[in-house]
């Protein structure tokens, strides 16, 4: 009997990362007008950017359904394993709900637990339950351990643009048009779940400034847990750049970030150009 890890790919963990990892990725869906996309199986991150930027067309992202939840639980119990199911944060998409529903039955194999988080916030919890199921922890020590843990994690981003909240009616076309007038860069973070503006930027460098002092600001990076980068588009020099001037925050403690690509669930509202960065908190 082994723990699997069930995850759904807004955590942005590539299916060569899962394999590797040893994870069960249930993918979100991308739909394009007509078209449908499995997040990550029949649509990579690079593929969503360049039809994003390519259409005038929106997309919309689709949550897992119950019994997709319900056919991976199945298939887990049957085979004599125990499973952990770590979901996007409940405040943000219904796939913890979903994963509820499926998990009836199975309660006793299965433990179901919300990130309150997304991206590569909810990727670095994932990678903290394998290294906990590397320890040797049962499902239920892994899961008290998650539910403290997630509190500590400080996910923050800075946005190049604020087209795709205009289009996704999140601002107003005045607002989006004041703000690329004015070069302003909106500084975003998830906070109990839900993504909260910390600030707007006049320019990337402001910008960069303000992810810096809020890195301070939190007590520090604990470089004991996962840790990650993340950028959306086709380009990371901007975030090359972000970590070449924040070295101080790091110098002594790591040689380098990972770094992870932000795939359609919330490139759809961020759009190209913007920059993360998810770590535990001293």
């Amino acid at each position: 009997m082994s723990i699997r890890i069930i995850v759904d790919s807004a955590c942005d963990i590539t299916q060569e990362e899962a394999k590797k990892w040893n994870l069960d990725i249930l993918p979100l869906k991308t739909i394009f007008g007509d078209e449908e996309y499995l997040d990550g199986v029949t649509m990579s991150h690079t593929q969503f950017f360049e039809k994003l930027v390519e259409t005038d067309v929106l997309p919309t992202t689709s949550q897992i359904a119950p019994y997709e939840y319900e056919e991976k639980f199945a298939e887990i119990v049957n085979n004599g394993d125990t499973a952990i199911c770590i979901t996007l944060s409940s405040k943000l998409s219904g796939c913890y709900q979903s994963a509820n529903i499926a998990v009836e039955g199975y309660e006793d194999q299965i433990i179901v637990v919300d990130s309150e988080n997304v991206c590569i916030g909810e990727r670095i919890l994932i990678q903290l339950a394998d290294k906990l199921r590397k320890e040797g922890k049962t499902i239920q020590q892994i899961a008290d351990i998650l539910n403290q843990k997630k509190k500590d994690i400080r996910l923050i981003a800075l946005l190049d643009t604020l087209e795709y909240l205009k289009k996704g009616g999140r601002i107003s076309k005045t607002v989006a048009m004041a703000g690329k007038l004015l070069s302003i860069k909106p500084v975003i973070a998830v906070e109990n779940g839900e993504v909260t503006i910390l600030g707007k930027a006049r320019g990337s460098k402001s910008g960069k400034n303000m992810l810096t002092e809020f890195v301070k600001k939190t007590g520090g990076i604990d470089f004991d847990c996962p840790y990650c980068l993340a950028y959306s588009g086709l380009s990371d020099k901007l975030l090359k750049k972000y970590v070449e001037d924040s070295e101080n925050l790091y110098k002594g403690n790591a040689e380098e970030f990972p770094i992870s690509t932000i795939g359609s669930t919330i490139g759809t509202h961020v759009g190209p150009g913007a920059i993360a960065a998810a770590f535990f908190v001293v």
